[in-house]
Formats: structure tokens, C-alpha cells, sequence
């Protein structure tokens, strides 16, 4: 799959969805994290652009589950054990006419009695067909040149569920069923020889012409449907369980509108178009479960002029109105495939929990290092079903460290300690006098109420001053409106000469860093320029 251009996410005009946040409303740095923090550079960020975040996904065996309950893959299924020991087929390997209406009353297609409709046995011959793609079926010639199918070797353990086999099969079937969606989308409506004729092509031109026209719709067929699907990947990912389902013309305003700008009447045109496009592909996709879709309801289409539907209009719609214009969810099984697809393709697409799975040191490395990372979510996989204590434990002894991280590691176990909740007290009360722990210790615990902690020493509370501002600038790469903020909270009082005359003497590696910030986005000038000569001092000292 290529990775997409990032659009704007703003609800088009007409689906009434203005308050949906997806992906592409956020910064990056709110996505993937702060790139800055890890030395990347203007260049390394539009790479970055193409990251895609990690998602959840169930286990493997609930995954071979659903995609065993998809109707199309378990007709399949049992087209291939009905060939059992043999079957007869013609030269294609299709079924022979006598057991097309068996085989549709077999897969419940058709009632057991009576006439079978022909769109029932046009249905079973397109299952069959996917057996024989997937080898679930085999194809050979007897010695009396009999055409024949016997199951294949994966059948048995398919049957049984095995996750690996399932979603192996899986996966190649929703791969063939995503490129005959393409294949269909790109045909044209008329036959590229009459209109090299009406042309006055030369005999042979209009072969290559409609072959090249052909071709080239096809590809921007690939890329609309490859680009929609990284969307609603992203999509899924950051939704909270539940609304995962995304308008049709939202999806399509990802996809069309540049980042920034607002709908133009020539842009919601082409919205239309894209969620036209889109309409049978999705179609295509929900049929191997990859996505839930409710498709674009066909009496939208003006009949008349028999072109297409006026989707998107100025006015905001209620939810059932908008509805109408399709819906579209992409399913744990969809969120699988597509993660196999990018990284076939050499996407970093992690998954949630992967960080997680080593002790507290080897976890808060992890986060601090990895650029395509959700940290909260980490430290939730990581806490979970812990002992409380004995895991603050763990995490404190993690934190410590004058390193390049350090301050971001203290920050993390402190986020990882909310998760613990108050259980992890009396570990936290352990660190009250550790030098590097105690301040955010002591602030921990007054947090939740207690009463009875000490208030920290001069130098912890000035040490702890920076290593928070140094966590945040790690944190946020240098996002100035949120640093702003952060210092507006500073205990900068009315002789700030005097408290920068402490703050640049604290040994701390980020000391000199914390000031320089300070001294370019204070407000007040006065203090502003204050900083800036401490970060002077603490420069020269080191």
C-alpha cells in the first residue's frame, strides 16, 4: 500500500459531523509523538508523515474466528469439503452445470426444493472459485482425462481453526477480492475501440490507447482505495470502542480537502466523485469482512440525468439523512489485513501492547525511543493486572538516571503510577529522599490527598523544577504553546534575578536547555532576559 497524502479531516459539507476528530486533525507530534525529541530533522518529518499508529488488535485465534463467521470465506470452506473425495469440473475448473444448483442449496443459497434462482448459483460458483484460489481445492486430470477437484492440503486444518492457516487464507482471499474491486472500478463504461474509431485511430492504436486508458484508471483506482483504507486505519486506531464508524463523505473529505482549507464548491464536487468511486469498492471489501458498510442508498441517484447522486450539499443533515450517504467501518479483520499490507510493504505499523511485554526498564526505554509510539497505552498494557506496589517499585528503579531520557522516563513511570492508582502508595513513600525521585514522589502523593508528607528540601525542589520542564520539552519537541503554559506556572516571584541565580547553579544535564527556553518564550521581558543570562552561567559552568 503507498502511504497516503495527509488531507484535512474537517467534516465535509453536508454529513453533519463537524465535532468527529480523526487522525489529520491532529499535529503530528499529538499523533506519532515529538519528533524533534528524537533528532529528526525537517526532511525526516515528512517521512514521519507517512507513519501509521498502532493499533489493538484481538488474538489471533478470535481473529481466525471472524474470518471463518465471514460468509463468503466459509462458503469456501464448505464448497471444498463438498468435493470430498472428488469432483468433477470442466476445463476450467469451474463446477459442471449439474452441481452448480447442489452446490447453492449446500451453502443455504437456495431452498432444498424447487427452482434454483440463477443468482444463487452465480454466488456459488464465485466461492468456488475463491476455494480454487486459495488451494482449497485442488485441480488435476484423471487418466481417463476426467477434469477434476480434490481438497487441498490446507482444508483440514482450516477446519479445525488454526489461526495461522486461517488467516493465512484469509488474508490471500481478501487480497484477490481487493483487486477484482479494483479491476471492476477501473473498467469503462464504453469500449475504448468505438471511441478510437470515432477518433480516426489507426488499426492497433486504439488496442494500446484503450489498454493504456485502461491501465491508468486502474492505478488511480489502487491508489484512491489503498489511500481510503490507511484512513480509516488511522481512523480506527485512535477512536474510542464504539465509534469507530466514519460517513462515507468524511472519508471522502480526508481524501480530497488540503489540509487547512475549507470545501470549495469545485472540492465538494469532488468529494462526490471520490465517494462514488469508493461506493463498490467498499462493497467489494465488506464481503470478506474487512469493513462493515452500509453503501450510498441508490434512490439518491438522479435517474433522470443518470449520472450521480448529489451527496454532498451545504446544509447539515441529521443522522439518518447522513447515513444515506453510507457508513463505513473497518473491523478487527480489516485492521489485520491492512496492518499485513503496510507492512509487506515496509511500514512501521506497530501494535499496541508490543513495548510492553519486558520489565519496567526495558518498557520505559522503549517509549522514550520509539518515534510511532502511544505511550499512555503502553503503560496501561504494561500495568494491567500488576500488583501495585511491586510494580511502582519496578518503575521508580527504571526512572532513575542522568541520561538523555532520564527526565522522560521520570515522567512516564510517574503517568504509569496514575494507572497504578493509589495502591502503589507505599512504594512511592519509599523515594521521598531519593534526589531524583522524591520531588515528583512528594507531589505524587499530595495529589492524592495525603497529609503528612514532608515538604521537600531547597535544592530537591529546584532539581525537580527542571527535570519536569526538561521532560516536557523532550516531550513536546519544543511546542511553544504548550511550554508557554508550562511556564506561565513557574515560581518566577518579583525578583526573578534572584531565582534564576539559584535555578542555573542545579546539576542537572538539561539546566542550561530549561533556561534558553525559558528566556525565548517568557513573556515578560524582564524575566525573559533573566533566563537567558543564567543559561549564560550554567553554559560556562559546564
Amino acid at each position: 500500500m503507498a502511504g497516503r497524502r495527509r488531507k484535512n479531516t474537517g467534516a465535509s459539507a453536508g454529513e453533519g459531523t463537524a465535532e468527529t476528530v480523526l487522525p489529520a486533525d491532529m499535529e503530528l507530534q499529538d499523533l506519532y509523538g515529538a519528533f524533534a525529541a528524537h533528532g529528526l530533522d525537517d526532511e525526516d518529518l515528512d517521512d514521519a508523515a507517512v507513519l501509521v499508529p498502532p493499533v489493538k488488535l484481538p488474538p489471533e485465534q478470535e481473529l481466525a474466528d471472524q474470518a471463518k463467521a465471514v460468509p463468503m470465506f466459509g462458503y469456501a470452506l464448505a464448497l471444498a469439503r463438498w468435493a470430498a473425495p472428488h469432483r468433477a469440473v470442466d476445463e476450467f475448473g469451474d463446477l459442471v452445470e449439474a452441481d452448480r444448483a447442489p452446490a447453492a442449496r449446500l451453502l443455504g443459497l437456495a431452498p432444498a426444493e424447487g427452482e434454483v434462482p440463477e443468482e444463487a448459483e452465480i454466488e456459488a460458483l464465485r466461492a468456488w472459485s475463491l476455494a480454487c484460489d486459495l488451494d482449497l481445492v485442488e485441480l488435476g486430470t484423471t487418466a481417463e482425462g476426467e477434469h477434476v477437484a480434490v481438497p487441498g492440503p490446507d482444508l483440514e486444518p482450516a477446519e479445525e481453526g488454526d489461526p495461522e492457516i486461517v488467516l493465512e487464507l484469509w488474508l490471500t482471499a481478501a487480497g484477490i477480492v481487493r483487486e477484482l474491486a479494483v479491476e471492476a472500478d477501473s473498467m469503462p463504461e464504453e469500449s475504448a475501440e468505438g471511441a478510437d474509431a470515432e477518433a480516426g485511430a489507426e488499426p492497433g492504436e486504439e488496442d494500446e490507447d484503450g489498454l493504456s486508458e485502461v491501465e491508468e484508471a486502474r492505478d488511480e483506482a489502487a491508489e484512491l482505495l489503498d489511500e481510503a483504507l490507511q484512513v480509516l486505519y488511522e481512523t480506527t486506531a485512535f477512536a474510542e470502542p464504539g465509534n469507530e464508524t466514519v460517513p462515507l463523505g468524511v472519508l471522502a473529505a480526508l481524501l480530497v480537502v488540503p489540509e487547512g482549507e475549507e470545501p470549495s464548491e469545485e472540492l465538494l464536487g469532488d468529494i462526490t466523485d471520490v465517494m462514488v468511486s469508493l461506493d463498490p469498492m467498499l462493497g467489494d471489501l465488506a464481503e470478506l469482512g474487512l469493513l462493515d458498510y452500509r453503501p450510498i442508498d441508490p434512490e439518491l441517484f438522479d435517474e433522470e440525468e443518470g449520472t450521480e447522486p448529489a451527496v454532498v450539499g451545504e446544509e447539515p443533515l441529521d443522522e439518518e439523512e447522513s447515513a444515506r450517504f453510507g457508513l463505513v467501518r473497518l473491523t478487527p479483520l480489516g485492521q489485520y489485513g491492512i496492518r499485513q499490507w503496510l507492512l509487506e510493504d515496509g511500514y512501521d505499523a506497530p501494535l499496541v501492547g508490543e513495548l510492553a511485554q519486558g520489565d519496567a526498564a526495558e518498557l520505559l526505554r522503549a517509549v522514550c525511543e520509539s518515534v510511532n509510539v502511544l505511550p499512555d497505552e503502553e503503560l496501561r498494557v504494561w500495568t494491567t493486572g500488576r500488583e501495585p506496589v511491586a510494580a511502582a517499585r519496578e518503575l521508580l528503579a527504571a526512572a532513575r538516571g542522568s541520561d538523555a531520557y532520564g527526565p522522560l522516563r521520570r515522567m512516564l513511570c510517574v503517568s504509569a503510577l496514575d494507572l497504578l492508582g493509589a495502591d502503589a502508595g507505599p512504594a512511592v513513600r519509599e523515594v521521598l529522599d531519593d534526589p531524583e525521585l522524591g520531588g515528583a514522589a512528594r507531589a505524587w502523593l499530595t495529589a492524592r490527598g495525603a497529609t503528612d508528607v514532608p515538604a521537600p528540601d531547597r535544592t530537591m525542589t529546584l532539581w525537580t523544577v527542571v527535570d519536569t520542564f526538561a521532560a516536557q520539552l523532550l516531550d513536546s519537541g519544543g511546542d511553544a504553546g504548550l511550554l508557554r503554559e508550562l511556564i506561565i506556572d513557574l515560581p518566577v516571584k518579583g525578583d526573578p534575578a534572584a531565582w534564576f541565580g539559584e535555578l542555573w547553579r542545579v546539576d542537572h544535564p538539561y539546566t542550561a536547555d530549561v533556561l534558553e527556553a525559558i528566556g525565548e518564550l517568557h513573556l515578560d521581558r524582564a524575566v525573559a532576559k533573566e533566563a537567558r543570562k543564567a543559561a549564560f552561567k550554567a553554559r560556562s559552568k559546564s
